[in-house]
């Protein structure tokens, strides 16, 4: 439990680099791991979530050491891996759980699996479901939740597979067991989600063809260990884009964002509510790079819809404290995904920014804010609660800073699954003057 610090007079001020992108570093120790040869990470993100995906490949026997400020995997092929001593611990991480799912399911033995109380009330049917239809064979409760087993298996099939939400850890699972299937491999998306596996897929030499929303891939003979640049996290960007323009006389940089188009929902989005974003680009290799700039200014209420969610989706709840302090009304709909992230993103969101005066309703998949809306303590102090969600504690942080009042945060250690030095950062931008 801690008390959160309103923002100073004179505003937000300087540069930080935010920590490396969460899907990126889980996908650099994947590939890594089933590939040739050795793979360096840098700028490689130290969160919980992240270092659970590498305690799991280290237990299927794969190296993975820490070199200075880079990490180094020693790959051992698709077939290589060895079967672990103890069930496969999960513990919060939704991306771990998916994606190996689809990446463990053509091996020759057993691997039991669990998760922590939050991860095992979040539903893997939608995964589960798509993988079986490739031969891939999983033993969940009868509600299809964790714990689980990922059973043993020789051998995957290739399907064509159109994707009924727009989803980039589900088309992941299906594309990472789709590098071990017989035949060919086709993901069908109505609208594009993020792209990581795809690009990374194609870094480590293995090919994949997309055309206008159809994926295809085949059985993947070998991948060679690459350099993998990790660039900055945009989800965790958002945080502090958000921060800059809703605090009075603010200018914050920050460095080496990435900018993959396919994750770039956020700033289009606080740029449809009238912001000025600038993005200096950054030569790069592999994804696309960018210094962002951003001052406080004032915005206006908009409509967000299923098509804005996918590439969006990390970022709600920022953005709905954004919407807060924005003129007019915003309404949020389509996020039914949000009811099963780490939190019922719906209900928490509301739950803690009306704490502090803002005007929400709730609706089945998503809100409306009526923004304009000054925040403030009723009286003496109030306790926001993250609800174990590292996005809810990081939204309450920022709403701190423009709320009148003592904030007292509980649940702080969320924030370590994205972000262990979110607040240090933070206070850090209070303290630095341009």
């Amino acid at each position: 439990m801690i008390k959160l610090t309103k923002a100073p007079k004179s505003g937000l001020h300087g540069e930080i680099t935010v920590p490396g992108d969460k899907s990126i570093s889980h996908r650099a120790l994947m590939f890594g791991a089933i590939a040739t040869g050795d793979t360096i990470v840098d700028n490689f993100l130290m969160s919980d979530d992240v270092m659970r995906t590498m305690t799991l490949f280290r237990e299927l026997g794969v190296n993975i050491s820490q070199v200075g400020p880079q990490i180094k995997v020693i790959g051992k092929g698709l077939a290589g891996f060895t079967k672990p001593k103890h069930a496969l611990n999960m513990g919060n991480s939704g991306t771990s759980t998916r994606l190996l799912m689809g990446l463990l399911s053509k091996q020759p033995f057993d691997m039991p699996f669990f998760g922590d109380e939050s991860l095992s009330n979040r539903p893997l049917g939608r995964v589960a479901k798509p993988l079986s239809l490739m031969n891939a064979k999983f033993d969940l409760t009868a509600d299809e939740f964790l714990p689980g087993t990922i059973k043993e298996n020789n051998r995957l099939q290739g399907m064509t597979y159109e994707m009924p939400v727009a989803s980039a850890q589900v088309k992941s699972a299906i594309l990472l067991a789709g590098i071990q299937a017989e035949g060919e491999t086709v993901v069908i998306e109505k609208m594009p989600s993020r792209d990581h596996t795809e690009r990374m897929l194609r870094q480590f030499g293995g090919t994949i063809v997309t055309d206008n929303g159809v994926i295809t891939v085949q059985q993947q003979r070998q991948l060679h260990g690459q350099h993998v640049l990790v660039p900055s996290d945009i989800s965790s960007a958002a945080f502090f884009m958000v921060a800059g323009l809703i605090t009075p006389n603010s200018e914050i940089t920050l460095k080496k964002v990435g900018v993959n188009p396919t994750r770039v929902g956020v700033i289009k989005l606080l740029e449809r509510m009238g912001a000025n974003i600038m993005q200096e680009p950054i030569p790069s290799d592999g994804e696309a790079l960018a210094d962002i700039i951003v001052k406080s200014q004032s915005l206006h209420g908009i409509n967000i819809t299923a098509d804005d969610i996918p590439s969006a989706v990390d970022e709600l709840p920022i953005l709905a404290l954004a919407a807060t302090q924005a003129q007019g009304d915003t309404v949020i709909s389509g996020a039914a995904e949000l009811r099963v992230k780490e939190t019922d993103r719906i209900a928490t969101v509301i739950s803690e920014l009306t704490k502090i005066g803002a005007d929400i309703e709730e609706k089945q998949d998503g809100m409306i804010i009526h923004g304009g809306t000054p925040l403030h303590v009723p009286q003496g102090s109030i306790l926001l609660d993250s609800h174990g969600d590292h996005r809810i504690g990081m939204m309450n942080a920022v709403a701190a800073l423009i709320t009148e009042g003592d904030v007292i945060l509980t649940g702080e250690d969320a924030m370590g699954v994205s972000y262990p030095g979110f607040l240090a950062d933070l206070v850090l931008l209070m303290r630095e003057k341009i």
